[in-house]
C-alpha cells in the first residue's frame, strides 16, 4: 500500500523526507539489494571480499540525512517535482519474480548499480594492475579473524559463477536485473543507461546468452544459497599466518619497549601462556573426543537432506576415546611422522567446530577414523595396530554430496585392493568390470558396520585389462529401483559414472542418466581406461555423453563421438572428446582427438561441442572427419583443404598430416570452434 508523506512535511523538509523514504526501502528490501550486488561485483574479489563489499554498496547508497535530496528520478519512472516519493510494499503474493515498485526502491537500486559496477571501471590513468579505486575505499561491514561465504552450491551453481566471472559487470548487472529483478529488456536497458553503462544494448545481449537454454533454472541457481550473502558460512582465516603476524607485532613492541627502558614490561608481555601452546589455535572443544557429533542410526530415511550429514557413527571403536583424541590432535596439527594427503583444492586446516563421526573401527590392520567436517571435508584418519609405522591423514572434499556422491568412502587401501564404507541408504552392492560389458555384477559382501570385502583396484599402469566399479542400488526409501555405478580414482570418495545417450531427432536435448543400461556400459567399455588421467584429481562425477553419430566414407559404416566429462568437487571440469571408430572388440579403446582443463564444454553451460580428427579409410586415403552437437547447422573446414557441409558432420578427403580449421554455425546465429 503506498505510503505517501503529507504535502506541508515535504514542502518543509525537502531533505529529510527524500532520506526517510529511501532507507525505508532500504531496510525493506535490504536482502534482495545486496544479492543483486554480489552478483553485480567482480568475482576476483573473492568471496569473502565480495560478501563484505555487497553489505557495503548497499549501506552506502543510504544518501546522508544532511544532505539536500533532490526528488529521485529512476530511469523509466517519471514525475513531476513536487511530488512526494512513494515507498510501496510487495503486495501479498508478489514472490521473486517480480521487482518491488516504487520510486524509492527503483532509486536505491539504480544506486546500489553504479556503487557495483564502479568496482570494476578504472580511470584511464589508473594502473591495470591495481584493482578499481571502488575496491580499495575502506567501508563497513569490516570482520577480523574470520572468512564469510555463501553456502556453496553444486557444480552448476559453480558453473554459472564461473560463466558469470569471465564477463564484464554491465553483462553480469543485465543477467541479474532480468532473472532476479524480472526486468523486460528495454527496462535493464534504459536502468543500465541510468548507471553510466558504455554500451547498454550490447550488455543486454549478452546476458541473453547466459545461462541458456533452461533460464529459468539459471534463475532458480541465481536466488540460490551460492548467490545470497546475507546467508554466510564462517571459517577462521590463516591462523597460522596469523600466530606469525601477531608474533611479529609483538617482538617489535617488546623492541621498542627494550628501547624506551621498560625491560620488566617486555618480559611480562613476552611470556607465553597456555592459548599459545594450543596446536594451530584450534579451540578446545573441536579437540574434545565427547563433542564429536553423532547423527542417529536411521536419520537417513527421515530427512530430505540425504549426504553425509545423514550418516551414523559406525565401527568397533566409536567409543575409544583414546583414539578418537588422537585422530582430533593428529588433525589440529599433525606431527611429523604422521602422512598427510590432500586432494586438489582441499584445505588441511584445523577444525573450527566439533565434527561429525562417521566411522571409528579396525580394517586390514589398523585403526581407522572418518570425519565429516561440516559439509565441507572427509577427513580419514588411520594408525598402525602394531609395528613401527606411522599414521596416516587424508583430507577430500564433500561440498554438496547427494545420494549417489556421498554413498561410499574408502576406508582402506591395500595392495590392489580397496575397502568402502557405504552409505546407511544402500541397500544392495555388486562389482562389475567396464571391460566386460556383457557380463553380469557380482556380489559384494557387506559387514554390519557397513564396510565391503575388498574390491579390486583399477591398475594405475601397465596393461588396462580391467576396470572395476561398484554398481550400488538405492533403499526404496529413498528412490525406488535406483542403482547406479561409482569407482575408484585414487580419493576417499569414489567418482559417480553417468551416461547421457545420443540425440534423438527432433527431440529435447538428453539429460545424464545413470551408467546401467546396455548403451551406457557399452560406451563406458571403450573409454573406461582413459579414466587414469584422472586419478588423484578430486574427481566428483564423469559422464559420457554421445553427442554425434556419423556416417563414414567408403562403405557407410558408423562411428560415434563420445565427450566424456569429469567434474571435480572444486569446480573446474576437464573435457576428454573421444571418436569410436569402427572396432572387432566392444572393448576397443576410443580416440582421443582433444583434452582441455577448466572449461564449461560438454556440461550445462557448455552444451555446444565441435571436434574432428584425421581417420584411415579401408582403402588406404586418409580424411578428416568433424562432427558437432545437435544444435550444429553446418560445418566448414579451411587451411590444406577445405569443404564444408550441412547439418552436425562432415567428411573431406586430406592428407594424414593436414593442418585444418574447423568452425561451425549453430542454429540461433552463432559460430563454434573446434576443442583441441
Amino acid at each position: 500500500m503506498p505510503i505517501h508523506q503529507p504535502q506541508q512535511q515535504t514542502d518543509a523538509h525537502p531533505d529529510r523526507t527524500g532520506v526517510q523514504q529511501a532507507e525505508a526501502a532500504l531496510v525493506e528490501h535490504y536482502p534482495r539489494l545486496v544479492r543483486l550486488a554480489y552478483v553485480v561485483l567482480p568475482p576476483a574479489l573473492g568471496r569473502h571480499r565480495r560478501v563484505l563489499a555487497a553489505h557495503a554498496v548497499v549501506q552506502r547508497a543510504l544518501p546522508a540525512a544532511g544532505l539536500r535530496a533532490r526528488s529521485p528520478r529512476v530511469p523509466g519512472q517519471s514525475r513531476r517535482p513536487g511530488t512526494p516519493v512513494e515507498v510501496e510494499s510487495a503486495p501479498e503474493g508478489v514472490g521473486p519474480d517480480r521487482a518491488p515498485s516504487g520510486t524509492a526502491y527503483g532509486w536505491m537500486r539504480l544506486r546500489v548499480l553504479r556503487t557495483a559496477l564502479a568496482y570494476e571501471r578504472r580511470p584511464r590513468w589508473w594502473p591495470g594492475r591495481l584493482p578499481a579505486p571502488a575496491a580499495l575505499r575502506p567501508a563497513a561491514p569490516v570482520v577480523w579473524g574470520l572468512r564469510l561465504f555463501p553456502r556453496a552450491g553444486g557444480v552448476d551453481e559453480l558453473a554459472l559463477d564461473r560463466a558469470l566471472s569471465t564477463v564484464p559487470g554491465a553483462v553480469r548487472a543485465a543477467f541479474a536485473l532480468q532473472l532476479l529483478e524480472g526486468l523486460e529488456e528495454p527496462a535493464a536497458r534504459e536502468l543500465l543507461a541510468g548507471a553510466a553503462v558504455a554500451d547498454p544494448a550490447d550488455a543486454v545481449r549478452r546476458a541473453a546468452r547466459l545461462g541458456r537454454p533452461d533460464r529459468a533454472e539459471a534463475q532458480a541457481m541465481l536466488r540460490s544459497g551460492e548467490f545470497d550473502p546475507c546467508t554466510v558460512q564462517t571459517r577462521p582465516s590463516d591462523l597460522l599466518r596469523r600466530r606469525h603476524r601477531a608474533r611479529a607485532v609483538a617482538v617489535a613492541a617488546a623492541l621498542c619497549v627494550v628501547a624506551g627502558g621498560l625491560a620488566v614490561a617486555v618480559d611480562a608481555g613476552t611470556r607465553p601462556t597456555g592459548d599459545d601452546r594450543n596446536p594451530a589455535g584450534v579451540a578446545a572443544p573441536a579437540l574434545d573426543p565427547a563433542g564429536l557429533l553423532r547423527t542417529s542410526a536411521e536419520r537417513w530415511a527421515d530427512t530430505s537432506r540425504v549426504d553425509f550429514t545423514a550418516w551414523p557413527a559406525r565401527g568397533g571403536r566409536t567409543d575409544d576415546g583414546e583414539l578418537l583424541g588422537r585422530a582430533l590432535r593428529a588433525w589440529s596439527g599433525p606431527p611429523g611422522t604422521v602422512r598427510v594427503s590432500t586432494t586438489p583444492g582441499t584445505v588441511a586446516v584445523p577444525p573450527a567446530q566439533p565434527p561429525r563421526l562417521l566411522f571409528a573401527g579396525e580394517v586390514d590392520g589398523a585403526a581407522v577414523v572418518l570425519f565429516h567436517d561440516g559439509g565441507v571435508r572427509v577427513v580419514r584418519y588411520a594408525e598402525p595396530l602394531s609395528g613401527s609405522g606411522g599414521a596416516a591423514l587424508d583430507f577430500a572434499r564433500t561440498d554438496d554430496a547427494d545420494v549417489t556422491t556421498g554413498a561410499a568412502v574408502v576406508v582402506s587401501r591395500t595392495g590392489d585392493s580397496a575397502r568402502f564404507l557405504l552409505a546407511p541408504w544402500i541397500a544392495g552392492s555388486t562389482t562389475r568390470d567396464l571391460l566386460a560389458p556383457n557380463t553380469p555384477g557380482q556380489p559384494l559382501e557387506v559387514g554390519r558396520d557397513g564396510v565391503t570385502a575388498p574390491v579390486p583396484r583399477p591398475a594405475a599402469g601397465g596393461a588396462c585389462d580391467s576396470w572395476p566399479v561398484l554398481q550400488l542400488r538405492s533403499s526404496g526409501k529413498i528412490v525406488e529401483k535406483h542403482a547406479f555405478l561409482v569407482t575408484d580414482l585414487g580419493d576417499l570418495a569414489p567418482a559417480h559414472l553417468t551416461y547421457t545417450p545420443k540425440p534423438g531427432r527432433g527431440a529435447p536435448a538428453r539429460q545424464p542418466r545413470e551408467a546401467t543400461g546396455t548403451e551406457a556400459l557399452l560406451a563406458w567399455a571403450r573409454t573406461a581406461c582413459s579414466l587414469r588421467t584422472l586419478s588423484g584429481s578430486g574427481v566428483r562425477a564423469v559422464n559420457n555423453w554421445a553427442f554425434a553419430e556419423q556416417k563414414l566414407p567408403e562403405g557407410g559404416a558408423s562411428a560415434g563421438w563420445l565427450c566424456t566429462r569429469a567434474d571435480t568437487w572444486r569446480g573446474p571440469g576437464r573435457v576428454l572428446v573421444q571418436f569410436l571408430g569402427p572396432a572387432g572388440s566392444p572393448t576397443a579403446p576410443a580416440a582421443v582427438v582433444a583434452d582441455r582443463d577448466d572449461t564449461a564444454l560438454c556440461g550445462r553451460f557448455g552444451q555446444h561441442v565441435l571436434a574432428g580428427t584425421h581417420w584411415k579409410a579401408a582403402s588406404g586415403r586418409w580424411y578428416v572427419l568433424a562432427a558437432g552437437s545437435r544444435a550444429v547447422s553446418r560445418i566448414e573446414a579451411t587451411g590444406a583443404v577445405r569443404g564444408a557441409a550441412g547439418g552436425p558432420t562432415l567428411s573431406v578427403r586430406a592428407p594424414r598430416d593436414a593442418e585444418v580449421e574447423l568452425t561451425a554455425s549453430l542454429r540461433g546465429g552463432e559460430t563454434l570452434t573446434a576443442v583441441r
